[in-house]
């Protein structure tokens, strides 16, 4: 099955070399092309891309508004969003993946890096570059943004959080932790098919795109925590 891919850059130079890298591979093909955060959310829209490879910084309206347009479409609940940016610090990790982005790059990856975390967030699993810590991201995700402060006093868990079973549980903590499901099943003594099960089950009772809201549910929740408890 063909991936396709839409482009959210507003440097025409880089769409084009990311265009080429992109249709030289086999397996996907670049379906558009837009140079601003409004034009992706559009685009996304009306060409249907499983992927939108965005970047932050654009004009209009920026890829973490528009990230945030195409997470919230239902219309659109198939799209996965990857963030490739210059900008690789820890709030743009934690705003991306808060505005529902299901993994976050630097430029500087090598292209088959690229081409390989384009097929790892299609088919649904999260992706972090290696500068974009954990524990980093954990610290932010653990304090919700201003509007959710006043929105849920206190950070209530949402009560689906009640409807996952001790294992469940178990296993939403240790991808939190940053473990793929082969270090969970060593983890836990089960196959890894079992542990991508457990993880599956949990983000359709909680509502999770992908594992990357996951963590984000995890944290946010107090499901997983800094300190491991």
């Amino acid at each position: 099955m063909t991936i396709r891919v839409l482009l959210a850059d507003d440097q025409a130079l880089l769409r084009g070399t990311f265009r080429m890298l992109i249709d030289s591979a086999p397996d996907m093909e670049v379906v558009a092309e837009a140079a601003t955060g409004r034009e992706a959310v559009e685009l996304a829209r009306s060409h249907r891309a499983d992927l939108v490879l965005m970047d932050i910084r654009m004009p209009d309206l920026d890829g973490l508004a528009a990230t945030r347009l195409i997470s919230e479409d239902e219309d659109l609940a198939g799209v996965k969003v990857l963030v490739l940016t210059t900008f690789e610090n820890d709030e743009y990790v934690a705003e991306a993946l808060r505005a529902g982005a299901s993994g976050f790059l630097g430029k500087g990856i090598n292209p088959e890096e690229l081409l390989d975390a384009i097929r790892l967030v299609a088919a649904g699993d999260s992706l972090l570059s290696p500068t974009a810590t954990k524990a980093l991201i954990a610290r932010f995700l653990a304090q919700p943004a201003p509007l959710e402060r006043a929105a849920t006093p206190g950070r209530t868990a949402p009560p689906q959080l009640a409807a996952l079973t001790p294992r469940e549980r178990e296993v939403v903590t240790l991808v939190a932790a940053g473990l793929s499901n082969d270090e969970i099943a060593e983890r836990l003594f089960v196959t890894p098919l079992t542990a991508k099960t457990h993880a599956n089950r949990a983000m359709t009772k909680l509502g999770a795109r992908d594992r990357a809201q996951l963590v984000v549910i995890a944290y946010q929740t107090g499901l997983a925590r800094l300190d491991g408890a």
